[in-house]
């Protein structure tokens, strides 16, 4: 099995720092290299902690990527310009992002999501932006999420 080392970066800003050299280092991987590449793949990502697989091949020292998509709070943060959520979430509005930018990270996250279908990964990340303190096209995200509960009926 080969070694893999995971990391979190921040998107297009990855260094040769403690965490990765300390890690790949040890694998005979050029971590210079290897920088390189997580930068190009996750430069899209600006701003915001992207998850990063690197697989190595112990016999040649070649590595892939594989690429995480950022988690759905950074991407709902992104959407409402803002920095960092509320600690107080039942109190403290911190920004507002409309739905048309929910149903866009629901479907950005795809199978990373726990929902079976579009409108539980929808109500997953309305249950995200509850938690952080966003409304949603200034409504309380958890009115939407009673409302689309209710007209979705029994299962």
């Amino acid at each position: 099995m080969a070694p893999e080392v995971s990391v979190l970066v921040e998107g297009g800003k990855a260094a040769a720092g403690a965490a990765l050299g300390a890690a790949l280092g040890p694998l005979g991987v050029n971590v210079a290299q290897v920088v390189v590449q997580i930068n190009e793949h996750t430069k899209q990502f600006a701003g915001m902690k992207v998850p990063v697989l690197v697989k190595v091949d112990a016999a040649t020292r070649a590595f892939t990527l594989e690429v995480g998509r950022p988690p759905t709070a950074a991407l709902l943060l992104k959407e409402a310009g803002k920095e960092k959520g509320s600690g107080k979430s039942k109190g403290e509005v911190i920004g507002d992002v409309s739905m048309d930018a929910v149903r866009k990270i629901a479907e950005a996250k795809g199978a990373d999501l726990q929902g079976r279908s579009d409108e539980e990964r929808v109500n997953q990340v309305l249950g995200t932006a509850v938690s952080m303190g966003l409304t949603v096209d200034g409504a309380d995200p958890r009115g939407l999420l009673t409302t689309r509960l209710a007209a979705r009926g029994p299962r």
